[in-house]
């Protein structure tokens, strides 16, 4: 492993962040902390710890003696100032001498002796940091060292790679027993360089943040050198084989069997060499052994579902496999729950759905609350699975015990950073046409505030690329008129997702000329975008709810030109009384899967298609005033994009709503349906 500190890149950091009242021994903390961070095959996703022991003025004044640690939740790869959590010293000390206290109790002491109340909750990992005597302290999941702790010989080969400077510490799951196992072993001589926690990970210190890092690098590539040198034999794996189901169909499949009390995103991944592991014959032998540290547990359950799926040979034969091993994962997650909660009327089952699923010459889903957590969750079991391959083809893979495995999982303070208050969208998947139009884009922030995945189309090329410049939502360009276009769209959303949730089709455009003098082109080109676009992202997204079985909701901006024409409008009005027809039919025929159908009436939303200079025209066309126009209505107030994104919202949460059309406009009787 490359040895990144670059004196020049430290002196940088530590000048940029004194300008603005970093202390320098937090700066160096910073860098360091961020070399660990940023390489994968150390820690992943908010793993490992680090920390640095300085001094600090209170705001009355006096000086304590403290440590700054990683806070929970931060990340090692691109944490800043924000992220370290400063502790006094003193009292974590003096909780050392009890003989026992609870995790939480723990953790309550961390908060009340915080500088900063509103800091993030200090690593679980805080006392070891703190009773070792060093300034600054680093702790990493390193790949190549747990490759060694897991395994039957494990120990026998630490004891002789690291037995002069480093102290093996034997399992013991994480927070204040921990804390005081190492308090019992650990040495406070100038020879200790690090302390390999078995099968969890290793800490190294030294006084200056560059000889921390120093030996933490030291260590790994010992380990790694110790590696390279063993004999290797080679994974048998099964015969490649060729997948003739469609994606889409396998992926909507898993989505609606994972997702029938809750739902999730399903992210794929694959590559030539997860997928040869995937493909071993011992597959199952090799990964339903337990996890290569307690702290994926969390992430991927204690073993992922495994499917091969070669012999389906079509839908239906495929549901029925499905259905049957998801069940039976479910059925022996929900066993190994009451083995080892006996006893502990406390703590509850979580969702028993698996977490990661690898499918045989296909390729892995990870499975998660949002997209983000199903990327974590898949980067955190690839890199497992990659460490056990490398284990199995030169020893044999040795988890901790499922007990032990159990404790973790269902470890209080663990189970703290799942209960989180879900947002209503949370684990939906929304795709919205003509999303960068202002109704369109307004109701994107609005499922997205509310938690759900939003992918966004529209035919405006500049308009996409800016979207995708500022990364607030998933952005494609596709001609929703276009069946071939929007399909493959349709084919990346199950690939990055595993299926859809929610479908807003609001793309379109108006032009404006007496009926009878609309050229035929000019009416066509209205129907192709008002109605028949419509009609095709529609029908293409049935195919995917129908797949899941677990409902869906389409939505429809309809427009009250649909009940309510305009003069010199009428192939607009036309053409979204036809979408207006077609959204009632998609809620009769398709009720009976639980697919909801529903529409939006506006009226007068500026902005976007409503144009100054249409507003202009629309006026004039109807003889009164721009101000009467846009506030004609009822309530005399102007209706804006946000209220539109407000009634789509609610039609999307509306569980008991189907062939509704909510007229949004101010209150204009002639618009009413009736």
């Amino acid at each position: 492993m490359k040895n990144l500190f670059v004196q020049n890149d430290l002196n940088k950091i530590v000048y940029e962040y004194m300008k603005i009242g970093v202390t320098k021994d937090l700066a160096e903390r910073i860098y360091t902390s961020r070399l660990l961070g940023s390489n994968p095959n150390l820690v992943l996703h908010g793993g490992g710890n680090t920390s640095v022991k300085s001094r600090i003025k209170d705001i009355d004044g006096t000086t304590h003696d403290i440590i700054y640690v990683k806070g929970s939740g931060s990340d090692l790869g691109n944490i800043d100032q924000k992220g370290f959590s400063a502790v006094k010293m003193s009292p974590l000390l003096k909780v050392m001498d009890k003989k026992f206290i609870t995790d939480e109790q723990m953790v309550e002491c961390f908060r009340k002796n915080l500088i900063d109340v509103s800091a993030p909750n200090p690593s679980v990992e805080t006392l070891v940091h703190a009773l070792i005597k060093e300034k600054f302290v680093d702790h990493t999941h390193s790949n190549s060292i747990l490759e060694i702790t897991n395994r039957p010989e494990g120990l026998r080969v630490l004891r002789e790679l690291f037995g002069k400077n480093f102290i093996i510490i034997p399992y013991v799951m994480p927070g204040y027993l921990l804390s005081k196992k190492v308090a019992e072993l650990y040495r406070q001589d100038d020879n200790i360089h690090g302390l390999i926690l078995y099968k969890h990970g290793v800490f190294t210190f030294a006084g200056t943040a560059k000889n921390s890092y120093d030996r933490m690098i030291n260590a790994v590539n010992k380990a790694e050198r110790y590696l390279k040198k063993e004999k290797i034999n080679k994974i048998h794996k099964i015969k490649f084989k060729k997948i003739g189901i469609d994606f889409n169909l396998i992926a909507a499949t898993l989505k609606g069997e994972l997702c029938s009390k809750k739902s999730y995103i399903l992210n794929f991944r694959k590559n030539n060499k997860l997928l040869s592991i995937i493909n071993a014959i011992k597959i199952k032998e090799y990964l339903h052994k337990g996890v290569i540290t307690p702290d994926h547990v969390i992430r991927t359950k204690p073993k992922p579902l495994i499917l091969n799926i070669n012999n389906c040979k079509n839908p239906k034969e495929l549901k029925t496999y499905i259905r049957k091993e998801i069940n039976k994962f479910k059925k022996n997650y929900e066993d190994y729950f009451q083995k080892f909660s006996e006893g502990r009327k406390s703590i509850k089952i979580l969702d028993s759905v698996p977490q990661i699923i690898l499918i045989q010459n296909l390729g892995m889903f990870s499975i998660g609350n949002t997209l983000k957590d199903a990327i974590i969750n898949g980067d955190v079991s690839e890199n497992s699975i990659n460490s056990i391959a490398r284990i199995e083809e030169r020893s044999k893979f040795k988890s901790i015990s499922k007990k032990d495995i159990f404790d973790v999982e269902y470890w209080s303070l663990e189970q703290a950073k799942l209960n989180k208050i879900k947002k209503p969208l949370t684990g939906k998947v929304v795709l919205i046409t003509g999303g960068t139009g202002t109704i369109g884009y307004s109701t994107a922030k609005k499922f997205k505030k509310n938690g759900a995945e939003v992918i966004i189309v529209d035919k405006d090329n500049k308009r996409i690329n800016n979207e995708i410049k500022k990364s607030e939502f998933e952005a494609h360009v596709c001609d929703v008129t276009s069946r071939k276009e929007f399909s493959n769209i349709l084919k990346k959303v199950c690939y990055k997702y595993g299926g859809i949730d929610i479908l807003l089709s609001n793309a379109g455009s108006a032009f404006q000329s007496p009926i009878a003098e609309i050229k035929d082109k000019d009416l066509k080109d209205s129907f192709d975008i008002n109605f028949f676009s419509h009609q095709i992202v529609a029908s293409e997204c049935i195919k995917i709810m129908k797949i899941q079985n677990n409902g869906g909701c389409l939505l429809f901006n309809i427009s009250k030109q649909a009940i309510n024409p305009g003069k010199n409008f009428g192939s607009y009005g036309t053409s979204k009384a036809a979408l207006l027809a077609l959204c009632k039919q998609y809620a009769l025929e398709y009720g009976q899967y639980g697919i909801r159908s529903n529409g939006v009436n506006a009226d007068r939303i500026l902005g976007g298609m409503l144009t100054k200079q249409l507003v202009n025209e629309r006026a004039k066309a109807r003889n009164i005033t721009v101000q009467d126009y846009l506030k004609g209505n009822l309530l005399r107030q102007s209706v804006d994009p946000s209220d539109v994104a407000d009634a789509f919202f609610n039609l999307a949460i509306s569980k008991k709503t189907t062939a509704a059309i909510l007229t949004v406009d101010g209150g204009n009787i002639e618009a009413s349906l009736r």
